[in-house]
């Protein structure tokens, strides 16, 4: 009886251990991109390490397995996909999501470098005056092609402020959501699988949750490469 009670207190040692290694960040981490594997496809994501709250956050999540599982629960066509709520791994078709997550929130990291391009990421959030970000929702933007007429029309109306001519190229060329730069933090783009994006977006919808679940079946860091 007392060796399997040493047993079972190694065995129990052993897991928090393993446990605690798994949410510790190290450097080499941080040279590693993520590889999102769904049920539509695989996408490739680089974290920017001008938001180092933001990068070590996700990476922490990703090595504990957070995402694995887990849905798009929030998908709308020419704006974005979002995922990270930790009540999708088991939710019965129709329910409503996006209201799960961790128990901390991010400081906001807004930076004039990252803006919505599509593709990029960003963190959700709820109305909070600080605009913290959700410990673990995320979306993906894919937005749309603006014109100059309608980036002038935003600039004087829902913006109200110039568009930086770096930000209009990009708009005007592959797509994005203007209205969101500055409001919510961007911290990282996908570099590969950008059509799975598309794809997903696709999809046909109620209430915003895809009437066929799009799954992340895995989440996981792999080496960087050249894209």
């Amino acid at each position: 009886m007392k060796k399997l009670s040493l047993l079972l207190t190694f065995f129990f040692f052993t897991v928090v251990s393993f446990a605690q290694k798994d949410s510790i960040v190290t450097k080499k981490d941080r040279k590693k991109d993520v590889l999102l594997q769904t049920s539509m496809g695989d996408m490739t994501i680089r974290l920017s390490d001008s938001t180092p709250l933001h990068r070590d956050n996700f990476l922490k999540l990703v090595k504990v397995k957070f995402y694995d599982s887990l849905l798009f629960h929030r998908v709308i066509k020419d704006f974005m996909i979002q995922g990270g709520d930790p009540n999708s791994k088991y939710a019965k078709a129709g329910e409503q999501l996006g209201m799960g997550g961790t128990s901390y929130k991010v400081p906001a990291e807004f930076r004039p470098t990252l803006f919505h391009k599509k593709g990029v990421i960003a963190a959700a959030r709820d109305n909070n005056p600080e605009k913290a970000s959700s410990g673990s929702q995320f979306y993906i933007a894919q937005g749309k092609v603006y014109t100059d007429a309608e980036l002038d029309a935003l600039e004087t109306g829902r913006i109200g402020k110039k568009i930086p001519a770096l930000y209009r190229e990009a708009y005007k060329t592959v797509g994005g959501i203007p209205h969101l730069d500055q409001g919510y933090t961007v911290y990282g783009e996908v570099v590969k699988g950008m059509e799975v994006i598309d794809k997903i977006a696709a999809v046909e919808t109620s209430r915003d949750r895809p009437l066929t679940e799009v799954r992340i079946i895995k989440a996981k860091l792999v080496k960087r490469k050249k894209h």
